[in-house]
């Protein structure tokens, strides 16, 4: 070999492995100047300043506990105490919890821990142990008149017009027109009988085992009529609600395996020659699937009105695109050898698809779909709480309302199990289909 060859050789080299440094080195520090660019257009050295811990704490205990509402009218003086605020859950002016006194025109609530709030007949005196006694007085002509003086902690919260105080006890609330003392306790209370049932507060021992509690129904029936119909977490609704959102995502995820399968063979080139026809129908699954579920459901809904049926649509317009792509891919690759030995037999054409392509991308057919009917069960729930209907529904009412994150909670559970159970039965199926265990 000459000289120069030798050299040219080298330069090739070295030029080799000067491309290969500049990947190794190059890319990954692409990459982090991407990263560092994102960091600074996403603002994210300034997000724990923006984050609201505070409001975080809240949101989290509220999702395992509930608070009572101690609420004082101070137009007229009306007292009120009610579970989450709710009418459904208003306990009888006669029959208050025993942390909640009234005497005369006074109401004093007992938070615990020494923690005492006094409705006075004129405004609020909180005494706070390790810091002393807060005094309020409301009026519509003055606002929120306070003895708060300087600094105040920052668990004290007080302007113009409005006081808020919040401990480990629980908070406190005093505006123009009412005052209003929140107290936590764990669990979802009322969960399974609200307080005007004749089974609250009795254990499932007395329910199933004891005296009759109300005398015009037996235990068992009454308490069970009691609990699905409880007004305050409508059992009965949400289960309706969890069978939507699962018939939504079976029909939609059905509907598009039985129309894309039919459209696969259309656009497959070993099953139809004509191109422009099959190009025709692979742009049609490339449409249906580039359009996201959401914005189906949206166009939908504007078509055909809110609905399971919408939700159930716009799944199956999505994945109709998808198996349609999928199908057709497998349709390509089925063994020729299988057809022609069926067709040896004399068999016709629908014959010869059925007994020598179908039996070949079953195993393919059906794990696709047990698949999607799974993970469409999640997208039901979201796309439910635009069309209205499931599950996904009651969970954004509950959330709008920014009061009733122990309900959202329920739902998030709800949800977890229904895809946990959506999961095992597609597993049953998948072995029992395709395997044949």
């Amino acid at each position: 070999m000459s000289l120069a060859a030798t050299d040219i050789q080298k330069a090739a080299a070295e030029r080799s492995f000067v491309r290969r440094r500049l990947v190794s080195f190059g890319l990954p520090a692409l990459v982090l100047v991407y990263l560092a660019y994102i960091a600074v257009a996403f603002g994210i050295p300034g997000l724990a300043e923006r984050a609201r811990w505070d409001n975080g704490r809240a949101l989290v205990a509220d999702s395992y506990s509930y608070k009572t509402h101690v609420t004082r009218d101070n137009r007229s003086g009306e007292l009120s105490v009610a579970i989450e605020g709710e009418r459904k859950g208003t306990y009888a002016p006669d029959a208050p919890p025993d942390w909640v006194t009234r005497t005369g025109a006074e109401t004093v609530i007992d938070l615990g821990g020494g923690h005492v709030v006094t409705y006075t007949e004129n405004g609020m005196v909180y005494d706070v142990p390790g810091y002393g006694v807060i005094e309020a007085m409301p009026s519509r002509a003055r606002g929120v008149e306070t003895n708060l003086a300087g600094d105040v902690p920052d668990w004290i919260s007080v302007s113009k017009n409005r006081l808020a105080i919040t401990t480990e006890a629980g908070r406190v609330s005093v505006t123009r027109n009412r005052t209003e003392v929140f107290r936590y306790f764990r669990g979802w209370e009322l969960f399974f009988f609200t307080l005007d049932s004749p089974y609250h507060g009795h254990s499932l021992t007395e329910i199933l085992l004891g005296p009759r509690i109300d005398p015009a129904r037996g235990n068992l029936a009454g308490a069970w009529h009691d609990f699905w119909t409880n007004a305050m977490w409508r059992h009965a609704e949400v289960l309706w609600a969890i069978f939507e959102t699962i018939l939504m995502a079976f029909l939609g995820t059905m509907g598009a395996a039985m129309v894309a399968l039919p459209l696969a063979f259309v656009a497959a080139k070993n099953f139809t020659p004509v191109r422009g026809l099959r190009l025709g129908i692979r742009r049609v699954f490339d449409f249906l699937r580039g359009v996201d579920a959401l914005i189906w459901t949206i166009v939908l809904a504007r078509a055909f009105g809110p609905g399971p049926l919408t939700g159930a649509l716009a799944i199956l317009f999505t994945d109709t695109g998808s198996f349609g792509k999928m199908f057709s891919e497998a349709l390509e690759n089925v063994d020729d050898k299988q057809i022609e030995g069926v067709q040896s037999t004399g068999a016709p054409v629908l014959g010869r698809y059925r007994f020598g392509v179908i039996p070949q991308i079953t195993p393919v057919l059906l794990s696709q779909v047990l698949y999607y009917l799974e993970s469409n069960t999640r997208s039901a729930t979201i796309i439910g709480a635009i069309t209205g209907g499931g599950i996904g529904l009651l969970l954004t009412q509950a959330m709008i309302t920014q009061k009733d994150w122990e309900e959202v909670s329920y739902y998030i559970v709800l949800i977890i199990l229904m895809v946990m159970l959506m999961d095992w039965i597609s597993g049953i199926l998948r072995r029992r289909l395709i395997k044949g265990v």
